[in-house]
C-alpha cells in the first residue's frame, strides 16, 4: 500500500514538474529497491513490507537530521534548507509519531506484556514495540528509555 502511494506520488511529481519532490521520491524508491534486493538475497522474493518501508523512511530522516547537524557546523544554510525540505517530504509518508506521554505508556505496556525483568529482555520488548508501533516510534531513543527502565528495575 505504501509502495503504491510512493509510486503514485512520484508520477504526480513528474507530471507537475516538482523537481525537489521528484528527486526525494526517487531517493526513497532507490532505498526501498536496495532493501528489496537485500531481502531477495535472504529468500524473500516479495521484497520488504510496509513496516520495513517505514523503517527505511525513518532511517532516511535520521540521516538527514545528522547531515543538518554537519551543515550547521560548516555554516551551510543552503544544505540545511535542502535537507529540511527532504525531511518534510519523507515525513509526509510516515504515520504521526507518538507523543512523549504516549511513548512512555507504550514502553510501560511493553515491559508489562513481555514481563521484562532485566536488560536481557530488551530484545523481546523492542520486538513487541516494533510489532505494535512500527513507524510511529523513534526506536533509537526508545531503546535508551527501555535500558534505563530495565536497569532501574534491576537496581530496585
Amino acid at each position: 500500500m505504501l509502495r503504491k502511494a510512493l509510486s503514485d506520488a512520484m508520477q504526480d511529481a513528474l507530471r507537475a514538474k516538482e523537481k525537489e519532490r521528484l528527486s526525494t521520491l526517487r531517493l526513497i524508491s532507490a532505498a526501498i529497491k536496495d532493501k528489496d534486493i537485500e531481502a531477495r538475497g535472504k529468500g524473500n522474493d516479495a521484497g520488504i513490507n510496509d513496516d520495513e518501508i517505514l523503517t527505511v523512511l525513518q532511517k532516511m530522516v535520521r540521516m538527514r537530521e545528522e547531515a543538518i547537524e554537519g551543515a550547521k557546523l560548516a555554516d551551510r544554510a543552503d544544505l540545511i534548507a535542502k535537507e529540511q525540505a527532504e525531511i518534510a517530504i519523507i515525513q509526509s509518508y510516515l504515520p504521526a509519531q507518538l507523543s512523549a506521554a504516549e511513548t512512555a505508556a507504550a514502553i510501560r505496556e511493553a515491559l508489562q506484556e513481555t514481563a521484562a525483568q532485566s536488560i536481557r529482555d530488551m530484545g523481546a520488548v523492542m520486538a513487541f514495540l516494533r510489532d505494535r508501533y512500527a513507524g510511529r516510534l523513534d526506536f533509537g531513543a526508545v531503546s535508551k528509555e527501555i535500558k534505563a527502565a530495565l536497569q532501574a528495575d534491576t537496581k530496585a
